[in-house]
């Protein structure tokens, strides 16, 4: 192939020097029974306005999120980004940013961070905040082994609230990680007493806030439930924005905080990158994961930023490591930290207003469907609706309508009879009166 640097004499020259009578015997540990007899049954290379055209027809077939009707949600928020965030992070000292290990040469990297830390530590309520993580997933698993370090025990508690790819994220966590987790079932009704399974050798209970079925609630009684068995309450959020609106897990008793911040900031862009944000107790600092910008003063006594508690396993401490993290989200942070500085306190409690509002008018929509039920008493900007039919037709039906309808439970819980008919909605600032009222008419139509 035209496109790889090495010739045939190159190959040969280089298997000589190593000793090696072919390439196959590079991978002489590979089972045979895995290689292949053929070629992959895909396309021969093409050139690159053949290449073009042909992604090109297959990016059509996709239908973009803001250009039809979409309520979809489920851990991932269609959002009005400013323009704004985009010019400032593709500015070159921000887009080609390395790892600020250098302080002297990187101090508008550090400040970032600490403007970033200082806003995470804000908005969840907790004492202090790293740096950012790879996404609101593997916070989340990075939080129960730090509960882990801190109480000592080995067993974590999952509520049947917790988003099912965090649940499953944490779970693969634990089976190589040597710490057992306990998962509850599924809990669309938002009823289940989590506080229960406590015992001696739980290091903590995660719970998700706003729910995964999006259920709103006072999380303090179990803080108090976990605090007096010894255990940690760790608290998930995938919607940042609901935390403009609601209570602080901070002000409710949580410990560690693990939230996903693509909604501030980031686009969808089909999955990611994404943000993970992580804030604890002030107690428990040297227990974060990740690494933590902090403030001091140099040699004249003017502020500056340095790296500081980055105990990392690349680092010459690596045996006193907190965590295999290598790295931040420090671009996406970034679009965070300009987009909540452009927002401000006020900005932000206004957006999850209007999140809220919009919520609950597309809420009273849709239980104006004939066979359509809410089955929330609370929520943000993101609700369960029951069908009476399974959630994933109808889904599949109203996309080729090109109408996001939301997105069904069994996709994410499969194999569970008693989710299939249960549908996630979420609206945000982005939804118009048309948007709902297009939904309503298509569910109407597919479930007479």
């Amino acid at each position: 192939m035209r496109y790889l640097p090495l010739t045939p004499d190159d190959r040969r020259e280089m298997l000589g020097a190593i000793g090696a009578a072919s390439v196959r015997d590079l991978f002489k540990d590979v089972p045979a029974k895995v290689w292949q007899s053929r070629p992959v049954d895909l396309p021969m290379h093409l050139g690159e306005l053949e290449v073009d055209r042909a992604l090109s027809a297959m990016a059509a077939k996709n239908i973009a999120s803001g250009q039809v009707p979409s309520f979809l949600g489920a851990g991932a928020y269609k959002h009005h980004v400013p323009s704004s965030v985009d010019h400032l992070i593709q500015r070159g000292e921000f887009l080609t940013a390395y790892t600020p290990y250098q302080p002297e040469i990187a101090q508008g990297t550090l400040q970032m961070l600490f403007e970033f830390q200082t806003q995470v530590a804000l908005v969840t309520g907790m004492d202090v905040a790293n740096a950012s993580m790879y996404d609101g997933s593997t916070a989340t698993a990075e939080a129960v082994m730090m509960a882990g370090r801190v109480t000592r025990r080995n067993r974590a508690v999952l509520s049947g609230g917790l988003h099912p790819q965090y649940r499953d994220i944490v779970e693969t966590h634990g089976k190589y990680g040597g710490f057992k987790v306990e998962s509850l079932n599924p809990d669309p009704e938002g009823k289940e007493d989590a506080a229960a399974k406590l015992g001696d050798d739980v290091s903590c209970v995660v719970v998700q806030y706003p729910s995964f079925f999006g259920h709103v609630r006072d999380l303090k009684p179990l803080a108090e439930a976990c605090h007096a068995k010894g255990a940690l309450l760790v608290v998930v959020t995938t919607e940042i924005v609901s935390l403009g609106a609601l209570e602080s897990p901070g002000a409710m008793g949580a410990d560690i905080v693990a939230a996903e911040g693509q909604s501030i900031g980031n686009g969808l862009n089909y999955g990611g990158p994404y943000v993970g944000l992580f804030a604890t107790r002030e107690k428990f600092v040297r227990q974060m994961p990740g690494r933590l910008s902090g403030q001091t003063v140099d040699g004249d006594g003017r502020r500056g930023w340095v790296l500081t508690l980055s105990t990392r396993e690349q680092h010459i401490r690596r045996e006193k490591a907190t965590s295999n993290i290598c790295t931040n989200a420090g671009l996406c942070a970034l679009a965070f930290c300009i987009h909540m500085t452009l927002l401000g306190e006020a900005g932000l409690k206004r957006l999850a207003a209007i999140n809220h509002a919009k919520a609950v008018q597309l809420a009273d929509k849709l239980a104006g469907v004939p066979g359509v039920s809410v089955v929330n008493q609370s929520f943000f900007n993101e609700f369960t609706v029951k069908l009476p039919k399974p959630a994933a037709g109808v889904v599949d039906r109203l996309a080729a309508k090109r109408i996001l309808a939301g997105v069904p439970v069994s996709r994410l819980v499969p194999g569970d009879k008693d989710l299939a008919n249960l549908l996630l909605v979420a609206a945000t600032e982005i939804t118009t009166d048309q948007d709902m009222d297009a939904l309503v008419v298509a569910l109407r139509e597919d479930l007479r």
